[in-house]
């Protein structure tokens, strides 16, 4: 792949645009010196900076992936909106994937396939990227399941480790390995891959329910399956339902657009432990994230690769049928 010189965005005066050269293909970019992020001074060069030096790593998870912009022209401080038709304006190379809508109409989704539809997507300011867990064509096999981890205060960060050792507990007795990686926002998310055929999201969906409720079953002074938020204060909402074929989940290492330019990023099982003892704060943002991967790699490639087979578990989602608290 190219190596694009990000270093010529810093050197224009930020308001002409200016043309970079990826594998053959011309990417417009405008407006580099406008904060993004105010209370870091944090530009949008640096975002787009920030999405050509992880693309090594962030691209192998967007493969054929369709996705969602997130788009905030004024940065995180202004207005966003989400945008699930892919521009008409868009370059004839970037390509996407058509998917039918519930009442039958297509939607024709962006997908980013290479760097130059990194650099594109960023410089239309879709700061944050969110994708589904399947990808084209087989757009109803999931190949991983999700578990979003949501505390509500005044549990932290803290409270979701310790929720995501239980779950790692429960994935072992079964079988199965899962990954963490923060939100980039409040919480945490546990990947389980699977990327095995045939699995449908309603397997997928009830296996992360069935968890959901045994944990809430078990650790009801910690855990809440149920989506009303008013039973949330001081427990890890455990978010079964990102296993949804119409659900996008932010991707990992995608910025976020938070006071400061926090990423979503891959943590070891051992500093989810060592968050859960010493109640200290699990947050990384794009500077400290670059330096991950030099020491430590694509922590969540295991996540694209790995093989797993959902075992027989989903009789977890009809045992609490019949006690779940209407």
């Amino acid at each position: 792949m190219t190596r694009v010189p990000y270093s010529s965005l810093t050197q224009t005066n930020g308001r002409s645009p200016s043309v970079l050269e990826v594998d053959g293909k011309k990417v417009v970019v405008r407006n580099l010196n406008k904060i993004f992020y105010p209370k870091t001074g944090f530009t949008k060069g640096d975002v787009i900076n920030y999405y050509i030096k992880i693309s090594s790593v962030l691209l192998p998870h967007l493969e054929c992936r369709p996705i969602s912009l997130k788009r905030y022209p004024e940065g995180v401080t202004g207005s966003f909106f989400y945008e699930k038709q892919c521009p008409s304006h868009r370059p004839k190379w970037i390509k996407t994937v058509r998917v039918k809508k519930s009442d039958g109409c297509p939607i024709q989704y962006c997908t980013i396939h290479n760097l130059a539809a990194l650099i594109w997507a960023a410089n239309l300011a879709d700061l944050e990227i969110h994708t589904f867990l399947h990808k084209a064509p087989q757009l109803k096999t999931p190949t991983a399941i999700a578990f979003d981890l949501d505390p509500g205060p005044p549990a932290n960060i803290v409270q979701c480790c310790e929720v995501a050792l239980l779950i790692k507990v429960i994935l072992a007795s079964i079988k199965l390995e899962g990954f963490a990686k923060t939100s980039g926002s409040k919480g945490l998310q546990i990947y389980i891959p699977l990327n095995t055929a045939p699995v449908t999201y309603k397997e997928t969906n009830a296996f992360a329910r069935g968890i959901a409720e045994l944990l809430e079953k078990e650790f009801p002074k910690q855990v809440i399956s149920r989506m009303k938020k008013s039973l949330r204060r001081g427990k890890v909402f455990v978010d079964w339902s990102q296993n949804d074929q119409a659900k996008t989940t932010v991707n990992v290492y995608s910025l976020r657009a938070k006071d400061a330019p926090t990423v979503s990023t891959p943590v070891t099982w051992e500093e989810v432990e060592r968050t859960a003892k010493k109640k200290s704060i699990l947050s990384f943002e794009s500077d400290e994230v670059l330096d991950r991967i030099e020491k430590l790699g694509d922590l969540f490639a295991p996540v694209i690769k790995m093989k797993q087979k959902l075992p027989p578990f989903t009789f977890l989602a009809r045992r609490f049928n019949s006690e779940r608290v209407q």
